[in-house]
């Protein structure tokens, strides 16, 4: 593999290098190296940052509150027309807003099925 190199970070990752600008230059990589890396001269970095705990759980809430979005014309419907709400949605309601006690990143939750 190639990693083409641009002010000291990956900016393409290629089986073999074609002609680029002077200010580019082609390295020898392995296939763990991606677009975004930093380059030292002799070694590749990862810029990656890991989300902390509480981005996670943020991500999962907001994920969670549009699911919770998409049902409230059910819940809105059946209060204007003093009708009941089906209890398969206060159930599927309850499960989504629960969420949280099971799951803390995106990476971990098991959605209700939507009825």
């Amino acid at each position: 593999m190639k990693a083409l190199i641009l002010d000291s970070k990956v900016v393409d990752v290629q089986e073999t290098e074609f002609e680029v600008h002077s200010s580019m230059t082609w390295v020898d990589c392995d296939n763990t190296v991606a677009y975004g890396f930093s380059y030292d001269g002799s070694s590749f970095t990862s810029n990656i940052v890991e989300p902390t705990d509480e981005e996670k759980l943020t991500k999962l809430r907001s994920v969670r509150n549009a699911k919770l979005a998409e049902t409230d014309w059910v819940v809105t419907m059946h209060k204007e027309l003093g009708t009941n709400i089906p209890s398969a949605m206060k159930t599927y309601r309850a499960a989504l807003r629960d969420i949280t006690d099971s799951a803390t990143s995106l990476d971990d939750v098991t959605w209700p099925e939507k009825p």
